[in-house]
């Protein structure tokens, strides 16, 4: 299992590392320091928030877990964590915040790869990244689709990485994005529908006619498709899944109402991500921040979206 929570595999990871001995650590810790707040198991529990899905899976909140125990634990393991993102057109100013705020909070001291694809390499600003950090650039039709560019590239970034994030280049890293995001498939909950708000009410595809339909009265939450990731594999699958499915839609003239975001929710509605964080993950400039968002660790810039986009719009 995930090490979360005290969620441990005790003789073998994917990556082929014992975590025996971490445990015993953290048990000795325990043992000898019964009181600490700091004790990865007691750490910091919050009650203004739920931090478990309704199947068991952890939802992941500012004070919910120990970073340190956490990325500790992780990086015994060194896994190889690939970040896709894409940059085409005037998307390009938004790299060098991206990137910046990334080398300063995302996964640091881990080994990441950031593939950026784009449709102008000389725009690629040059990051100073930390050690086993590195970029690599893709170019790629500015038209091409997002989908058709990923599951081509998958086959060697398969030989490259252990996990895989899909995010949004529009955005700034603001806080620690550690190794609590990791998992087999983690999701994030749309800012906007994460709490107060009726299953009915989420924007999922509700005409029967296209792939990504679900029905009233099911789903579980709301999740967004600017940040998402997991294991390779699993990655894999869902954008592949994305891929189809929209296809089979252009083929019956109809494309769902949020386009990829559609696909992924029901897709995750029938495939449990096996971790879901929490808004922090995913804010917005545009939002005021309420009291249950403790930090905002990435955010979404304001811009004008007629100007960077070719058909203008959100």
């Amino acid at each position: 299992k995930d090490p979360y929570f005290g969620q441990f595999c005790l003789s073998s990871h994917p990556f082929g590392v014992s975590l025996l001995p971490v445990v015993i650590r953290i048990v000795l810790f325990f043992f000898f320091l019964p009181q600490c707040k700091f004790n990865f198991f007691v750490f910091c529990r919050r009650t203004d928030v739920n931090s478990v899905t309704n199947w068991n899976a952890p939802l992941v909140w500012e004070g919910t877990f120990d970073p340190v125990v956490i990325d500790d634990i992780y990086k015994r393991m060194d896994p190889r964590v690939a970040v896709v993102v894409f940059a085409v057109g005037k998307y390009t100013r938004f790299l060098k915040g991206f990137l910046e705020s990334s080398e300063k909070y995302f996964l640091v001291d881990f080994r990441v790869t950031y593939y950026i694809f784009t449709d102008n390499e000389k725009d690629v600003p040059k990051i100073r990244l930390g050690e086993g950090r590195k970029v690599s650039v893709v170019t790629v039709p500015s038209a091409m689709r997002w989908q058709d560019v990923v599951l081509g590239r998958m086959k060697w970034i398969r030989n490259e990485a252990d996990y895989l994030f899909m995010m949004d280049i529009d955005s700034v890293f603001h806080n620690h994005f550690g190794a609590e995001s990791l998992s087999q498939l983690s999701a994030v909950l749309h800012r906007g529908y994460y709490k107060n708000t009726n299953r009915d009410k989420f924007p999922y595809e509700r005409r029967p006619e296209s792939k990504a339909y679900i029905p009233a009265g099911e789903g579980d939450y709301y999740y967004t498709a600017a940040v998402w990731g997991g294991y390779l594999e699993e990655m894999y699958k869902l954008v592949r899944y994305c891929y189809e499915q929209s296809e089979e839609d252009a083929k019956n003239k109809i494309e769902a109402v949020w386009q990829e975001e559609s696909h992924l929710n029901r897709y995750l509605l029938y495939n449990k991500p096996t971790k879901v964080l929490s808004p922090e993950y995913l804010w917005s400039d545009y939002d005021q921040i309420p009291s249950d968002i403790k930090v905002v660790r990435v955010s979404q810039l304001v811009k004008n979206y007629a100007e960077v986009r070719p058909n203008g719009g959100h």
